[in-house]
């Protein structure tokens, strides 16, 4: 139940952070940041499931971010694809979304290596996944606009 919430609480910080820049950002064509919203939307109702059904079993909350990885992954591949256009650096969300998404196939893959593993490899994944969006953040100051 720990589990459940503590990646509740997650998905659902992330997808109020990710809302809230593709909606407060100012310049440029806002239509383009229509991913980041998106995947924003999805992390929400994530946490949200994540917090009324606390009774799931460690095998459907196991899945359940599985599912939610591997869309978040097609989601930030995509805004890499749409980054690309505007920033030779794009690679970098692209590879966030390659990760998640195999983060997620490896949760259905070995959905029976027990709650200490899984905790061990959201670690992982939340590290890395941090650092390099991190890094994207650092190549993405080039093209702040002046005030």
């Amino acid at each position: 139940m720990a589990l459940t919430l503590v990646w509740g609480a997650y998905a659902l910080a992330d997808g109020i952070l990710a809302l809230w820049a593709a909606l407060a950002a100012t310049g440029g064509d806002t239509s383009k940041r229509w991913w980041l919203a998106l995947g924003g939307v999805a992390s929400i109702l994530a946490g949200l499931v994540a917090f009324f059904y606390t009774g799931m079993t460690a095998l459907v909350l196991l899945m359940f971010i599985a599912a939610w990885a591997i869309v978040i992954g097609i989601v930030l591949i995509w805004g890499a694809i749409e980054l690309w256009k505007v920033l030779d650096d794009a690679w970098l969300l692209g590879l966030n979304g390659a990760l998640a998404i195999a983060f997620g196939v490896l949760l259905v893959a070995r959905p029976g290596d027990g709650a200490v593993a899984v905790v061990w490899m959201i670690g992982w994944f939340a590290v890395v996944f941090g650092i390099l969006h991190i890094a994207l953040a650092f190549r993405l100051r080039r093209f702040k606009q002046p005030a």
